[in-house]
């Protein structure tokens, strides 16, 4: 099968400032999703359910989270040539920076990846949430003869502005691209897609940051030690002397690139019908199995919301919200449009007289508070009678315990709030 020629490249990505504080202490691609999950977990989980099960994950800032849940969560039979490999940034003889880009971080590990038989490299993103078939975009790839493959979404004139914009013809090759247009220069940029986009007045197809190469002009191309981005440099400079293919993606898809964004798509998980399907048994997210109780819930009205496992709850009411796994919850507390990421742990009971002894709130979230439009990072202690209203009517700040972005607040990975804090 074709699949097996296919060696998976899932960048860690960059600082992540755009993601702060929730990237202050880890990567981007280690960063909790859903409660439960890593963003990291989605593009692999993406390649198992191709049968692609060699892959190498590119590291370079607080990756230490990273290598640890990928060393925990993904191991194959000894048996087999399956692998998730990770490969952190690091000087040599021949490279003497680190990782200056998309392009020269797999520059920088080629030596590595070449100890691999392959014939195609597929290059992905760790910061994204989609579901996709790659198989489909690898037999496109091999079909059509491409050099090169782009995966692509139909967007709107509205969002083009935020995205490498990609012209094509008749063939699905691309014969032109512009970087982050304006809504003045988007005429003409129109691309054919189905009649279900147009009817949406989705006519413009973005790049996903998605890449289908072949293994040779992967090689041929980073031997240019000019070029250190692949959507920035490389992608328009091969556009005029490769054959390289735009295939049409129209399922959900979203870059996790800022706080709104990542707020957002958690949220959303909670409607009736959401555009990333959890509960899909044929194509779900894998991760690391956790040997947790079931979450106990006593007294608490539950509207359109996500609970993971081993929580303990005893509010007043939660709605619209997703609590991640070993929350804790105190009484007659409201939270409301609130990812609340969880623990690492349990305290124990002499843990917890012992906070209680020093006045140090537990972790989690006491009694009597009102928590709405917020993100609570991992292992919070939130007092008595707090209360966090988040919203467009609060400011941009960035504080010692929280910072606020477009109206949602969020509470730094390990802070203490005081009872009776108000925000």
């Amino acid at each position: 099968m074709i699949n097996k020629k296919v060696l998976a490249i899932i960048l860690g990505g960059g600082q992540g400032t755009r993601l702060s504080p929730l990237t202050d202490q880890r990567s981007k691609p280690a960063v909790s999703i859903a409660g439960k999950y890593r963003l990291v977990d989605i593009p692999i989980s993406n390649c198992i359910h191709c049968d692609i099960k060699r892959m190498f994950v590119l590291t370079q800032f607080n990756s230490a989270s990273l290598n640890r849940h990928i060393k925990n969560t993904y191991v194959f039979s000894t048996f087999s040539d399956a692998f998730v490999d990770i490969l952190a940034a690091e000087q040599t003889p021949d490279n003497k920076t680190w990782y200056q880009g998309t392009a020269d971080a797999v520059r920088q590990s080629m030596y590595q990846l070449l100890n691999h038989e392959f014939e195609y490299a597929l290059i992905l993103s760790g910061d994204q949430l989609y579901k996709m078939d790659f198989n489909e975009m690898i037999d496109a790839h091999v079909n059509k003869g491409a050099d090169i493959s782009i995966a692509t979404i139909p967007v709107k004139s509205k969002e083009a502005t935020q995205f490498g914009i990609l012209k094509t013809d008749e063939h699905s090759f691309i014969s032109s691209f512009i970087e982050k247009p304006s809504l003045e220069k988007l005429s003409g940029w129109e691309s054919e897609v189905s009649l279900e986009m147009q009817k949406e007045e989705r006519n413009y197809l973005a790049s996903m940051g998605i890449y289908i190469f072949n293994k040779q002009l992967l090689i041929d191309t980073l031997s240019n030690t000019d070029t250190i981005d692949f959507g920035k440099e490389i992608i328009p400079q091969s556009i005029t002397k490769n054959k390289v293919l735009a295939y049409q993606y129209e399922g959900y898809w979203t870059d996790i690139g800022n706080v709104p964004a990542f707020f957002e798509a958690n949220i959303s998980l909670t409607d009736d019908v959401p555009k990333f399907d959890l509960f899909n048994k044929n194509n779900s997210v894998l991760t690391r199995p956790r040997i947790l109780p079931p979450s106990k819930i006593s007294g608490t009205r539950l509207d359109k919301s996500m609970i993971a496992e081993g929580c303990i709850i005893n509010a007043k009411e939660i709605e619209r919200s997703v609590i991640g796994i070993r929350s804790r919850i105190g009484k007659d507390t409201s939270i409301k449009n609130t990812y609340m990421i969880g623990a690492n742990s349990y305290q124990d009971m002499q843990e917890l007289d012992k906070d209680y002894e020093e006045g140090i709130p537990s972790i989690g979230v006491g009694d009597r508070c009102y928590i709405n439009n917020t993100i609570l990072d991992k292992d919070v202690r939130i007092g008595n009678d707090v209360v966090i209203n988040g919203g467009a009517h609060l400011e941009d700040t960035e504080q010692d315990v929280y910072v606020i972005r477009e109206g949602v607040v969020v509470i730094k990975k390990g802070t203490v709030i005081p009872d009776g804090f108000k925000l």
